[in-house]
């Protein structure tokens, strides 16, 4: 009997983690790992980051390790873009016309950045940035400017923001909501973060929406708000992501924003897997996608052992982390409707931890250099464990104490 073929579509952390689960689980397995890009797939934090100011380049940080994906027993196909989905003969066509075929297949396709009609990625000046080609380009620019406009005050935004300010780079952020990291913090740490970015010379402006843009004559852009006008050299835009669902769409398989997939990371065709941010799973609160580091990883690797031959569910505590200036930013847990406390619990020098209760248990935690306690905090979550509101906020009550389970 032959071994079975995983095939595997996207280079991501979703898809590598998937690949190397996948030839865990099943040892004799061929499994093949199937990436648009060129070049061994590696990890994206460091793009708005260290690529940029020159400290780190893409390839210093291979996902699969220094070794790469090979090591691991994976077939890795690069440069080839994956056209279309057959699911009656279970292959896949590339835009050459080369078509693989599979009994298991993961789709791990991530996402694509949200264009904006205002700025489009072809016009000189204008940057987005997803992949090592994007941060190259982007790195080279940011070298010759003096001013940078970023549209977006989510996270990427706010790391390319950092970095440019670090580069002594004059920096200017818009952004559309009533504060800067709306969707990953909540208000007070979003305060907290802007003044930081502030105090850097960073101008970041709230509650702004873009109206035009136009070319000055000595080759600078010029974005007139509702605030005003604010010209720089050089704009790059983090309007948020979209996920890339095209393929399953195309086959047939049920999307909306993102391929549905069930606790186990199964389409609604058996021999078809979905993961990271591509994906739609069933939360406690309801379907909903991720897009972040750790869960493209413990999802991946989920649909990856599942593909060759496993039966796990999906349990996630959903988590992000950022670096922007010297504040390492973290946040864990699920949002509660109805919270039933907040509390901010003191540490020393720049470090603040902050937590939201959903009755007698932790719903969600962020932190600013607070690395140990937010990982505590994921294992309080995750065994959701009931405790005191004025133990947490309590700095000689050590967090490791509270694990321990009350009767």
């Amino acid at each position: 009997m032959s071994a079975r073929r995983i095939v595997v579509v996207g280079g991501g952390p979703a898809g590598v983690a998937a690949a190397l689960a996948a030839k865990q689980q099943d040892s004799a397995a061929e499994v093949v790992l199937i990436s648009d890009e060129r070049q061994e797939p590696y990890e994206k934090p460091p793009l708005s980051k260290a690529v940029l100011t020159g400290k780190a380049l893409p390839e210093d940080a291979p996902i699969a390790g220094p070794k790469g994906v090979a090591a691991h027993g994976v077939r890795l196909a690069l440069g080839s873009a994956v056209k279309a989905i057959d699911r009656g003969a279970r292959t896949v066509v590339t835009e050459a016309g080369v078509r693989i075929g599979y009994e298991a297949l993961v789709l791990a396709t991530g996402s694509i950045n949200r264009v904006l009609p205002l700025f489009p990625p072809a016009r000189s000046g204008i940057h987005y940035l997803r992949t090592e080609a994007d941060a190259r380009a982007l790195k080279v620019r940011l070298h010759q400017s003096r001013s940078l406009l970023v549209v977006g005050g989510g996270l990427i935004g706010l790391e390319v923001a950092a970095s440019a300010a670090e580069l002594g780079i004059k920096t200017s952020v818009i952004e559309i909501a009533p504060r800067i990291l709306a969707r990953a913090c909540n208000t007070e740490l979003s305060a907290l973060i802007h003044e930081r970015h502030a105090t850097r010379g960073v101008d970041l402006y709230i509650d702004t929406a873009p109206r035009e843009l136009r070319e000055l004559a000595d080759g600078r852009l010029a974005v007139e708000t509702q605030r005003g006008t604010i010209t720089a050299d050089l704009i790059v835009v983090g309007a948020g992501v979209m996920p890339d669902d095209r393929l399953a769409r195309e086959a047939g398989l049920p999307v909306q924003d993102g391929i549905m997939v069930d606790c186990r990371a199964r389409t609604s065709d058996p021999a078809i897997f979905a993961a990271g941010d591509c994906a739609r799973f069933l939360g406690p609160h309801g379907s909903l996608r991720l897009e972040n580091w750790r869960h493209a990883q413990e999802h991946g690797a989920i649909a990856g052992r599942n593909a060759a031959g496993g039966d796990i569910a999906y349990a996630a505590v959903p988590s992000f982390w950022s670096e922007q200036h010297d504040m390492y930013i973290q946040g864990v847990g699920w949002p509660s409707a109805q919270p039933s406390g907040r509390v901010r619990r003191p540490l020393a020098g720049g470090a603040v931890l902050m937590f939201e209760l959903d009755g007698p248990r932790l719903a969600q935690a962020w932190g600013i250099n607070a690395q140990r306690e937010i990982a505590l905090a994921r294992r309080l979550i995750e065994r959701s464990i009931p405790i005191d509101a004025g133990e947490l906020a309590d700095p000689s009550m050590p967090l490791a104490n509270l694990l321990k389970a009350k009767v």
